[in-house]
């Protein structure tokens, strides 16, 4: 037998399942604003690491479907999702179950003290970056 006619057969690379990417950005997601939270008031809750992953990974679904958009309407479109999560999590957390784990209604322009217009405008400014990121692995990624 000659090892010269022998092809090496050609394995692809190892590619991340669909569940592990969504594993992976929920945990980033989740450890992130938690610890965004912990530097920005010094304590947070559990509950806030489940919105953040459920954030990211919802922000990176939008960023997948509309890639071609610009950086502002995918920002927007992230600030919009940071700040839905946030009202739906806070009214369970705070207003079903009472576990006070953050009250906005001293601040303007608050929707029954779970949102606000100050965090909007946080969470959009948050999101440019995480959708530039985002926008440039999409990009990347269908290149190849």
């Amino acid at each position: 037998m000659n090892i010269q006619k022998i092809k090496k057969k050609k394995i692809p690379p190892r590619r991340m399942t669909r569940l592990a990417k969504d594993a992976l950005l929920f945990a980033v997601g989740g450890s992130g604003y938690y610890a965004l939270e912990v530097a920005a008031r010094g304590f947070s809750h559990w509950t806030m690491a489940l919105c953040g992953g459920v954030c990211l990974l919802s922000i990176f679904r939008l960023n997948e479907r509309f890639c071609r958009r610009g950086l502002f309407v995918r920002a927007l479109g992230g600030a919009l999702i940071i700040t839905a999560v946030e009202f739906a999590t806070g009214c369970v957390v705070n207003l079903f179950l009472g576990w006070r784990v953050w009250d906005y209604s001293h601040l303007p322009m608050n929707l029954m003290g779970q949102i606000c217009l100050p965090f909007s405008l946080l969470w959009f400014g948050l999101s440019i970056p995480i959708c530039g990121i985002f926008g440039v692995f999409l990009r990347k990624r269908t290149k190849n």
